[in-house]
């Protein structure tokens, strides 16, 4: 595969006759709608290449069913090479480099090789990383959850955890161990925390130490799934309460310990078990490229053009993307906005190459699910208010539905976990060190001694291939 040539040459090239080449820079859902939009509209008649640091499309909405022990990792991740068309050529690497002059893209594969190649578009949607408060210890001691590795270490610590606990002698080690603190209650918050008592009250029951070891605790500045219809968020509040998950409203972490955390009322909670949900912000490397930013996003028109570049494009959580039924303000950073824009910008991008017409956002919302496990969960399927098994079964027909690939294998997961205990084996792949809460890129595993992700910095290897 040949994708090399500095941006410089992006003239001589057209006037040669060559295709125009198109350069994605992200793989999640802008990137890869963008993607698919792009091919099925060009063809052969341009050249795609996607640069992202994995392989595959995660399916994002389903991650806390993998650190709940209900899915397999690879349910999830959806391999590009299998389900994107034959004209995109798939580029694995971290852009540490963008030159909107020169028109050229740089990236860092895993082995620590640096790449360059030009572009005629560009697409950018990079996604978002974890947002981060200035808490002491923090850093340090909390974990997020964006990506595999991040899942497949909760996964594993908190069946660790648990074993932990019923094998020490020491009340209050074990209490400390069986005690896990999720701060943030939006969508991956209160998902996390439904999945994980689960999953850790079957644990605990299965070592002897009895499902009412498990405490979960829920720590949000104000309601739980704050924003979205009241309906998700009374249902998703009633049903952790029911359980026993400690849902504490007004709260926050004022400090972060090894051996448990602070809150803001003065009450230490002792745990070895800190989870960051509160939040995402923009990839850094949106700051790094020096253009207009509006909440610290990549400013953009209605059909994702940024403005005095007409050869550029974003979308998802890169692009403050204006919100046709809310002058004044942007698109909130959801899969559903990133999926409708990176279809948008495919289709807009091949209007800028001369085939059909260019639009502008519009969005329409259909509804929310927010799967709870179990048999419980909360949806509004166009506005129909749905709780339990039967806005479970629509949530879990609306995954199958949005999933690009993997659909028979995750319901087979689905299948086997109604009749089966989850599979408690602890498989140490993925250790602390290796899923810094402060990182650029939470979809992959931290390898320090390669440098890989890379830090938003020219390094001295160079490849152009």
């Amino acid at each position: 595969m040949t994708i090399a040539g500095p941006g410089v040459e992006a003239a001589q090239r057209a006037g040669a006759g060559a295709r125009p080449r198109v350069v994605i820079v992200g793989g999640g859902f802008a990137g890869y709608n963008a993607a698919r939009s792009v091919a099925r509209r060009m063809g052969d008649a341009a050249e795609i290449v996607l640069v992202s640091p994995t392989n595959y499309f995660l399916y994002l909405p389903l991650l806390p069913e993998v650190a709940g022990g209900v899915l397999e990792p690879r349910r999830i991740s959806v391999s590009l090479a299998d389900t994107l068309p034959p004209t995109v050529a798939h580029a694995q690497g971290e852009v540490d480099d963008l030159d909107l002059a020169q028109r050229t893209v740089r990236w860092m594969d895993p082995e620590g090789r640096h790449h360059t190649t030009g572009y005629d578009r560009l697409v950018l949607a990079v996604g978002s990383v974890h947002k981060l408060l200035p808490i002491p210890g923090l850093s340090e001691y909390a974990h997020g959850f964006r990506g595999i590795p991040e899942a497949l270490y909760v996964r594993d610590h908190l069946i660790r955890q648990i074993d932990l606990a019923a094998g020490t002698d020491d009340p209050e080690e074990r209490r400390a161990r069986c005690t896990f603190v999720v701060v943030g209650a939006g969508y991956t918050g209160t998902e996390v925390a439904a999945q994980g008592q689960l999953f850790t009250r079957e644990l605990a029951r299965a070592r002897g130490l009895g499902e009412n070891a498990v405490r979960w605790l829920l720590v949000t500045r104000g309601e739980v799934l704050a924003g979205l219809d009241e309906h998700l968020a009374t249902t998703a509040d009633r049903v952790l309460r029911d359980r026993g998950v400690e849902v504490r409203t007004g709260e926050t972490v004022e400090e972060a310990l090894a051996d448990g955390v602070r809150l803001r009322s003065g009450e230490h909670v002792p745990t070895r078990t800190l989870l960051w949900c509160v939040g995402v912000r923009p990839d850094p490397l949106i700051e790094s490229i020096g253009l207009e930013l509006g909440e610290g996003r990549l400013v953009v028109d209605r059909t994702l053009t940024v403005p005095g570049h007409p050869e550029v494009f974003a979308c998802g959580d890169a692009a403050a993307v204006p919100d046709p039924g809310n002058p004044g303000r942007f698109t909130a950073m959801t899969a559903q906005h990133a999926e409708r824009q990176g279809k948008l910008a495919g289709r807009n991008v091949a209007a800028s190459l001369g085939r059909g017409r260019r639009r502008p956002y519009r969005h329409r919302d259909l509804g929310f699910v927010v799967d709870l496990g179990s048999t419980d969960a909360a949806a509004n399927p166009l506005h129909l208010r749905l709780a339990g098994l039967p806005a479970r079964t629509v949530a879990r027909g609306y995954h199958l539905l949005s999933m690009p690939g993997n659909r028979l294998r995750t319901a087979a997961d689905w299948l086997l976990g109604a009749v089966l205990r989850r599979q408690s084996t602890q498989l140490g792949l993925v250790r602390s060190p290796s899923v810094p809460l402060d990182t650029s890129s939470p979809e992959v595993p931290h390898h320090p001694r390669m440098s890989f992700p890379p830090e938003r910095s020219v390094g001295d290897r160079e490849a152009t291939s």
